[in-house]
């Protein structure tokens, strides 16, 4: 007899238990939310248990009609074999389902303290431990479930260690590039967002996103270079991004005949940098005299911003440069330019 007809015989001599069961199911599963709901409001001071209460919802809920299934088979004694398997993979499923909205929810808290600068964490690290969390609960739950099914563990390890090798030698590089991925959410060279450029590749741009197997980069001409992760191990990879100041570093020449008013042309600069509101006066800041030219008297300018924008650096450094071109036309003296002296010998 099949499951319908054992279910339809019965059913009409216990209405009243079946639709108590079904009602129950049915109550629970909207009184559910609502506690869950008032318990989240009234603890909303606690991260913790908030998370769990939001993760678990979905997974309660479905467990409630799974029990209520049960509930059904074990009274009018219906002994079905696929159930005890559906129940056992039910159970697991559910508690899975939760773990991974429990990573889920603690994710996007993390993420909201990073934008608000509460938490050391980044956002690249943040989603590579996340990822890590769901791909180790995604591999336990195959175990767990070849377990159920009456797979021997012992035979998928001992194929997997063979199986492993000959991916490794079949996916040389896509291994590569994970390791490679994994060095990066360590070793933290970059993060999303960061301005990087490598004096051995043409790479040059802002990092958007950092996978496991590639890193995508949008360079200033708004093109996307598509970077395996294997290569970041093997280049030396500067991150701008992370400095400190901006430097103006710029050599000026003054001519030969203005040698008596250098002294004062090299204070006078000095001084227009140190009273500047844009120059950080705290880093190292030089102007001397470092050579003598062919045609000029050579005068190097040595000294930080303190700005990191491009466009508010450029803005400066032009500032700088006119009051430089004002200070010297002021002195009386003027830069020079390649000048070549001819002696004429009358004979």
């Amino acid at each position: 007899m099949s499951i319908i007809d054992q279910f339809s015989s019965v059913y009409f001599k216990h209405w009243g238990v079946i639709t108590l069961i079904i009602s129950a199911s049915i109550t629970l599963n909207i009184i559910t939310p609502i506690i869950l709901n008032w318990l989240i409001n009234r603890f909303k001071h606690v991260a913790s248990l908030v998370i769990v209460l939001k993760s678990i919802q979905l997974p309660l809920r479905l467990l409630i009609v799974v029990l209520a299934v049960k509930s059904l088979l074990h009274y009018f004694s219906l002994h079905i074999q696929v159930w005890e398997y559906f129940e056992q993979l039910m159970m697991i499923m559910l508690l899975a389902m939760s773990l991974y909205r429990i990573l889920k929810e603690v994710g996007c808290v993390f993420d909201l303290k990073i934008q608000a600068g509460e938490s050391q964490l980044n956002r690249t690290t943040l989603r590579a431990l996340i990822q890590m969390g769901q791909i180790t609960l995604g591999l336990v739950l195959i175990l767990m479930i070849l377990e159920i099914l009456g797979v021997p563990l012992s035979g998928v390890l001992a194929f997997g260690g063979l199986g492993g090798i000959s991916v490794a030698f079949a996916a040389k590089e896509l291994l590569s590039n994970l390791f490679g991925g994994l060095m990066i959410y360590l070793d933290r060279p970059f993060e999303v967002g960061d301005w990087i450029r490598s004096p051995d590749k043409e790479i040059e741009g802002t990092v958007e996103y950092i996978g496991w197997r590639l890193t995508r980069i949008r360079t200033f001409e708004q093109q996307l270079r598509y970077v395996p992760n294997s290569a970041f191990s093997s280049i030396t990879v500067d991150n701008p991004s992370r400095m400190r100041n901006r430097r103006i570093k710029t050599n000026i020449g003054i001519r030969y005949d203005d040698a008596a008013q250098l002294r004062s042309i090299i204070s006078n600069i000095k001084n227009m940098l140190i009273q500047h509101d844009a120059i950080d006066t705290r880093r190292i800041l030089l102007v001397n005299l470092v050579e003598f030219g062919d045609c000029s008297l050579n005068i190097q300018i040595y000294t930080f911003t303190k700005t990191l924008d491009w466009a508010e650096f450029m803005a400066v450094r032009e500032e700088v440069f006119m009051n430089i071109l004002e200070l010297i036309k002021t002195s009386g003296a003027d830069f020079a330019f390649p000048t070549r002296t001819l002696h004429h010998i009358n004979e």
